[in-house]
């Protein structure tokens, strides 16, 4: 007996208005929801992914669930955490309804992605999301962090997050979600994606972006903490030099320099002109450097989780 899906599990343009109207739903702005209507769009995000038979795939924000059952055409699991009670209540039961072969390999994590600390089952390989534009950034490298099993990472974001989370130093749009991505994994773009396959269709386009994890951490005796809070006041005042720039971090401008110095980088350089590892060596030089245990990433700083919409306050 077969158990592969059936031909037409996944959800089409009528699916969804139909699902959306016998739940009451009305997709809101307020958590970025544009639901994907077009199964060759959740097929070929599979795809690019390239998710495996064997892979665990986490999956934020899924709403009614286009994109989990194609995820589960394929991968061995599917956790999805969806923060929106309706939704989160209806999933279950549109897995179970359309595709009754995989509905045990799928679990639901009702929960803020953010606050989310754990997930059921076997650790995930895989993220493939569309990620709500309005929190992406924050939930990618809150995800990234939290669970480091995680090799793969393929997102559906806004096409100017995406262009700055793949972007390198010398880049205009280069900053610090660029920068706290590549901590993690090699970034780049994956493709783009019209607006025409969402419901609604959002006013702006989205982009694909892989991340694809480091087999090697970035070699430091610095913290995570400590470098992205390096990153962080590099980026804030980013027209500056980073003597001036990192003055408030090192406790003044020559405090900022010697460790520049230190670090093998020109004080008059900006921050966008600066690697990750270069970010790392300057936390290294630190003055008066202590090294803190670190912290657990639901304790991490505001401005570590920086909103893909404040552009240039980075």
């Amino acid at each position: 007996m077969s158990t592969s899906p059936a031909p037409d599990a996944l959800l089409g343009p009528a699916d969804i208005r139909e699902l959306a109207a016998v739940l009451g739903v009305r997709p809101t702005k307020q958590r970025g929801q544009n639901f994907v209507i077009d199964a060759n769009t959740v097929r070929r995000i599979v795809r690019t992914a390239e998710v495996r038979p064997d892979d665990v795939v986490v999956e934020v924000g899924p709403g009614l669930g286009s994109l989990t059952l194609a995820l589960l055409e394929t991968a061995d699991r599917v956790t999805a955490v969806e923060i929106d009670d309706v939704l989160a209540g209806a999933l279950p039961a549109t897995i179970a309804a359309r595709m009754p072969e995989r509905a045990e390999r799928f679990a639901l994590v009702h929960s803020d992605a953010m606050r989310v600390t754990e997930l059921p089952g076997p650790a995930p390989t895989a993220l493939v999301a569309n990620l709500p534009y309005n929190v992406a950034v924050p939930v990618l490298l809150h995800m990234l962090e939290t669970f480091p099993s995680i090799e793969r990472t393929l997102v559906m974001v806004q096409s100017e997050v995406a262009d700055r989370l793949a972007a390198g130093p010398g880049s205009k749009v280069y900053g610090v979600p660029s920068v706290k991505a590549n901590w993690y994994a090699e970034v780049k773009r994956a493709g783009a994606i019209g607006r025409k396959v969402f419901w609604p269709a959002p006013n702006v386009d989205s982009g694909l972006v892989s991340l694809v994890r480091r087999t090697e951490p970035i070699r430091t005796t610095a913290s995570r903490r400590e470098v992205f809070a390096v990153v962080d006041a590099a980026f804030a005042q980013r027209r500056k030099t980073l003597r001036a720039a990192l003055a408030g971090w090192a406790g003044s401008a020559a405090l900022a320099e010697e460790a520049l110095v230190a670090a093998g980088v020109s004080p008059q350089a900006r921050g966008e002109a600066l690697t990750v590892e270069e970010f790392a060596r300057i936390a290294e030089a630190a003055p008066d450097r202590e090294t803190p245990a670190e912290p657990p990433a639901s304790l991490e700083s505001p401005t570590t989780l920086e909103s893909p919409q404040q552009k240039d306050s980075e």
